[in-house]
């Protein structure tokens, strides 16, 4: 299945479902630009990227999001390449969205 790319509103409707994982995959600087609260931190741009995303449950649906939407949705890409079984949702214009929609946390 492909992932999709859904709005702050429906991206936050699905935060706190069962089965779902946040997953922020900005660097610790980005942190300045808010955070979405009960996320997992993987910094998109460390070498061991991949290996970690190979760690995770593979069964589980993941709610994606970084500063803009760009590395999420590659992350989702990737995810979907290594065998991903549950639903990939990418935040739409990410972080900066999420912001104009409920602020900046």
């Amino acid at each position: 299945m492909a992932y999709q790319n859904i709005s702050p509103e429906k991206f936050k409707s699905l935060i706190g479902s069962e089965d779902h994982v946040l997953l922020d995959v900005r660097t610790p600087a980005e942190y300045v630009e808010g955070k979405i609260e009960g996320h997992q931190l993987i910094n998109f741009n460390t070498p061991d990227f991949p290996e970690q995303i190979d760690k995770l449950d593979r069964s589980k649906n993941y709610l994606v999001y970084c500063r803009s939407g760009n590395r999420s949705g590659q992350t989702c890409q990737l995810m979907q390449s290594m065998g991903f079984s549950g639903n990939l949702y990418n935040l739409e214009g990410g972080i900066h969205a999420w912001n104009d929609a409920y602020g900046n946390s």
